[in-house]
This record gives C-alpha cells, structure tokens and sequence, in this order.
C-alpha cells in the first residue's frame, strides 16, 4: 500500500513539472500560434510588443503576455513578417530613446543585436523615445485596447521593439484628406 501511494506521488510531481514551454504545458498555444490566431482581430491602436526577460508583467485586463523562449530578433523578424503579410494593419516602429546609450562595456551582445536591428527595421520608419514614455502609451492603450507581448531571452536593457499597428489601408495622409473633406462638407459621390 505504502509503495502503491509513493508511486502515485511520483506520478503526480512528474505531470505538475512544468515543460520547456511553459505554454504549452499549460494548455496555451505558443507564441507563434497565439500570433497567428490574434493578428487577423487586431487592428489600429493595438500594440505587439517584442520584449527583453525583464519587462514588466502588466496586470491590465487587455495585456496578454506570452513568453516565448526564443532570441529576439528572431522574434521581431517573425512578427515584422507576419504583419506585412496581413491585408489590414502596418507596424508604427519605436525603440527606446535610450538604446543606443546601452554600453557595450557592460553588454557584450548590445552592438551586435542593435546591428541585428538597424537591419531588420530597414524598411520601417522608426521613432525613438524614452522608455517610460512609451511604457505610458502602451500602459493607457490597455485600458481599451488589446496589447500582445511576446517576452523574449533577450537579456540586455532597453531593446524591446514596440510596434503600435494601423490601418495598412488607410494611410495617414488619406486620413487627413478625409477629414479635411469632412469639415469642408464635401461628401464624395456615389
């Protein structure tokens, strides 16, 4: 009896162990699968966030962090990839104002990983600006709006890649044409 019993708590400790992927043990899709499911239903005012170990786990109703456990350019390619490939939306780019201050001294990796970057943002147009500025925009964005982080393996300061996506259909310029015929009372033909 006392064997069957030990047996029995072996078994139990074995399947609670958690997987390399921890969502997957869980029950939840990876990374790739969540983007995958979540992109056609995201639209403009909602944010990917491709994020170092260290960032914040965000408590907000409309946060869903995933942890990945791959590299972060690798990462950042595939979402890039993902998003160029959607019918609806495009990725406004920002990085943090203060990466380009990371001293190489202290972070073997940071030059390389910001060559990696330079690189894979080429096509973009990408704005920098503080990391707590932008820790605000995304943090008022998931008041409302879905906000998707994928956690990286990325362990250097200040290199998360923060993409706010819009309209890919309506550009900015169509935008202001648009609201400019609005005030002006002209409303197009049929």
């Amino acid at each position: 009896m006392r064997k069957r019993g030990l047996i029995a708590l072996l078994l139990l400790l074995v399947c609670g162990l958690p997987s390399q992927d921890g969502n997957a043990q869980a029950g939840k899709p990876d990374w790739q699968t969540t983007l995958r499911q979540e992109l056609p239903l995201l639209g403009h005012r909602n944010w990917i966030l491709i994020v170092d170990s260290a960032y914040p786990l965000q408590i907000s109703p409309g946060v869903e962090t995933v942890e990945t456990g791959e590299d972060q350019l690798a990462v950042t390619r595939a979402v890039l990839w993902a998003i160029s490939h959607s019918i609806h939306v495009r990725p406004l780019v920002f990085l943090d104002a203060e990466l380009p201050y990371v001293p190489s001294s202290d972070y073997a990796n940071v030059s390389a990983y910001r060559e990696g970057l330079q690189k894979v943002l080429k096509p973009y147009t990408v704005q920098s600006l503080p990391h707590a500025e932008i820790l605000d925009k995304v943090s008022e964005t998931a008041k409302t709006y879905k906000v998707l982080v994928l956690k990286t393996t990325m362990t250097v300061p200040y290199t998360s890649v923060f993409l706010q996506l819009d309209c890919k259909y309506l550009s900015a310029d169509g935008e202001r044409k648009l609201r400019e015929a609005m005030k002006a009372g002209e409303k197009q033909a049929h």
